[in-house]
């Protein structure tokens, strides 16, 4: 992606209004939580109560929609993807990084990153880029992994859609450090502070029927999420 980037909340509906000293308008900020994040939430109207999901995701940034491209993608026949295709949806992307210990129950909170994506879903109908956003979504959880797997049958590419939602509409908050307790509770002599959090992964297993050695994109995708490299060959 070249050229300057705007800004984060142009609108009104992505505009942070509460707590306005953990938001954060650096577009690119945005997109490093999207590229570290591993689920999202996507939260739809279905008939007259809102339906919240967990989904797989990844983002192009030089895709087709305004300000880069956030897909999804789901079963054919789940009732919240044909619900969501030119509906106004809502994503989520969070990752927790501590916990808040204040000394009072009031201050105490969680430190995090935390994206909110709004926009109206395309459903993704071209071959080629239903093929880019797939593969996409299977490097966003490990990368180089799609070119070591067999290309989707159609019968699987039948089964699944893909869901677009541009990015332009989005906010990003961030909260980090220590609990902001009144005099009086410091005063009192409670202790207090925060347990700092992250996401750690264990040495990869093989299954069972697979033959050789774990690949080398999965070693680096687990050491990337913090495995500290010990590998008994399971």
């Amino acid at each position: 992606m070249t050229g300057p980037l705007e800004p984060l909340s142009p609108t009104d509906r992505t505009t942070v209004k509460r707590e306005q000293d953990h938001a954060v308008t650096d577009r690119a900020a945005l997109h490093a939580l999207l590229r570290e994040g591993l689920v999202a939430h996507l939260g739809v109207v279905k008939d007259d109560h809102p339906v919240v999901l967990p989904v797989a995701y990844a983002v192009d940034l030089d895709g087709p929609d305004d300000h880069g491209t956030l897909y999804v993608h789901g079963s054919v026949a789940a009732d919240w993807l044909r619900r969501s295709v030119d509906a106004t949806v809502c994503v989520t992307v969070t990752e927790l990084d501590g916990l808040v210990l204040a000394r009072s129950g009031f201050n105490s909170s969680m430190n995090y990153r935390s994206a909110v994506v709004i926009g109206t879903v395309r459903l993704v109908d071209d071959v080629d880029e239903r093929d880019h956003a797939l593969d996409l979504i299977v490097d966003h959880v490990v990368p180089g992994r799609a070119a070591a797997l067999r290309r989707p049958t159609r019968k699987e590419l039948a089964a699944t859609a893909v869901l677009a939602v541009p990015l332009r509409e989005a906010s990003l908050k961030v909260s980090e450090g220590g609990p902001d307790d009144e005099p009086e509770d410091v005063e009192a002599g409670t202790w207090g502070g925060h347990v700092p959090l992250r996401r750690v992964a264990d040495a990869p297993v093989s299954d069972p029927a697979t033959p050789g050695e774990v690949p080398e994109h999965v070693l680096q995708r687990a050491r990337d999420l913090g495995w500290d490299g010990g590998y008994d060959g399971a």
